[in-house]
């Protein structure tokens, strides 16, 4: 019963502390439906998100020429192509479980 009183009532889980870096491209469809996605859940989560230009920097464009959109959490490449919404929510729920035990 604790439990589920804590569900209820207790602080909703967050992963305010985690940063996602979207390595994109201007005019790029498949970047702009990966930001949609983690912007939904950003919502319910409370994460940041910085966006970054490849063809702003020669070594981003070699290392990320035709994965893009690569999305990163504090640092660690993730997703490239899309972003699979089951995989975030997992990755999200396991963050948020893990500030929480903090």
């Amino acid at each position: 019963m604790t439990s589920l009183l804590r569900r209820i009532f207790g602080r909703k889980p967050t992963a305010e502390h985690l940063t996602f870096t979207v390595y994109t491209r201007k005019q790029c469809g498949c970047c702009h439906k990966a930001i949609d996605v983690l912007e939904g859940f950003r919502k319910r989560y409370g994460f940041r998100i910085e966006t970054v230009d490849v063809d702003d920097d020669p070594e981003l464009v070699a290392k990320y020429d035709t994965e893009v959109p690569v999305v990163a959490v504090d640092g660690k490449v993730r997703f490239r192509g899309q972003v699979n919404p089951a995989l975030l929510e997992r990755l999200l729920v396991a963050e948020a479980a893990r500030d929480a035990a903090e």
